[in-house]
């Protein structure tokens, strides 16, 4: 490799990066009452002023009273929490980044360990947080057809502020993933099915709707996993046929960027390839793609919350892999929530320099 190819631009409608380096979206819960504050800001602008091409937000959620199961995470609605995302922007702008916020609706979820409960029951397609455990309700036609315009609401308040893009968080058993699988989707009506590509429905309406908001130009990015926090062996497509049929339709529908979730980046997707995820969703639908995955660190991230310690490991075969075009962005998660400066580090061959990360880094904002 003549060049690291994390240090190549990259260009897509309204995306004009300066590299191929996405930090990852991490829920982080220091917005009281849905508002993020200067101290979010802060957060974001130091990153972007340090060599970070594209900012995906913490995930933001939309307006439904159900929406989010903790107090802490902020808002995409409502003057108050607009008011500090137009900060945001406008300090990560100011810094030289560029940042889209990650729209988000949780669905059914367990109840916060605050005992904090939003005003209405958490809502899904099915009222199921897992194939097992019912903790909700089931959506009607009505409250299908709110949400979809709640995510478009949110996607033209994105643009609205000046954000470079917008990603829809569809991954981790949240509400768009309870559509896609099996185990949480059991209607009967349009928004059910037997396959995946069935139950692609509600996902395709609510890319639909972020597009008529957003126009053609203004980039689109959709968030996907196989596994789930519910199940981590769950997988939509089980071979790259079931996995076009799947992702085309959404491509069709207004995605520009798959932002493939893996637990380990290296890991090949299906048998008879060493293709990841990133690289069969390139592949089947000739999107761009953004690989994940425990970049830059040697151990996953749900391990982070069992107080896993992680140290700082190559980026060989992620740059072997980017080089060869399976993918064309790298998101990188708890090396950059711990160090703001991972990307400057990178670039400057300063790897003895490199943090890990231990679970006290989730509990402040540096």
């Amino acid at each position: 490799m003549e060049e690291n190819p994390l240090f190549r631009p990259f260009e897509l409608k309204s995306l004009k990066l300066k590299n191929r380096i996405v930090m990852a979206p991490m829920t982080r819960s220091f917005s009281p009452d849905g508002v993020p504050g200067t101290n979010v800001a802060e957060y974001y602008s130091k990153r972007a002023a340090a060599e970070v091409g594209l900012i995906l937000s913490e995930g933001t959620v939309i307006d439904r009273p159900s929406s989010s199961n903790d107090p802490n995470i902020p808002h995409f609605y409502g003057q108050t929490a607009l008011a500090g995302w137009q900060t945001v922007i406008n300090d990560v702008h100011q810094a030289g980044g560029q940042m889209g916020p990650q729209i988000w609706h949780m669905g059914v979820m367990g109840n916060h360990q605050s005992g904090w409960l939003p005003p209405t029951p958490f809502e899904g397609p099915s009222g199921l947080l897992n194939p097992d455990t019912t903790n909700g309700r089931t959506m009607t036609e009505s409250d299908i057809a709110d949400s979809i315009a709640a995510y478009g609401r949110a996607a033209a308040d994105a643009k609205r502020l000046g954000f470079d893009c917008v990603e829809i968080h569809g991954a981790h058993g949240y509400l768009i993933d309870q559509f896609f699988w099996e185990g949480t989707n059991q209607r009967t009506d349009q928004y059910g099915g037997k396959t995946v590509a069935e139950r692609n429905r509600y996902a395709i309406e609510v890319i639909e709707e972020v597009r008529r908001q957003v126009g053609d130009d203004f980039a689109v990015i959709l968030r996907l996993s196989q596994f789930k926090p519910q199940d981590y062996t769950a997988k939509l497509a089980k071979n790259p046929q079931e996995m076009e049929a799947w992702l085309q339709p959404l491509a069709d529908a207004g995605v520009d960027i798959f932002h493939c979730s893996q637990r380990r980046f290296w890991e090949a997707e299906f048998d008879g390839s060493d293709l990841n995820f990133a690289g069969w969703a390139k592949k089947v639908t000739g999107k761009a793609s953004i690989s994940v995955g425990s970049i830059g660190l040697s151990g996953e991230f749900m391990a982070a919350f069992r107080g896993e310690s992680s140290q700082p490991s190559s980026l060989d075969e992620l740059l072997r892999l980017m080089d060869r075009g399976d993918f064309d962005l790298a998101a990188v998660g708890r090396p950059l929530l711990a160090d703001p400066h991972w990307a400057e580090k990178i670039r400057e061959n300063r790897t003895g320099e490199l943090k890990g990360f231990s679970k006290e880094a989730l509990s402040i904002l540096v």
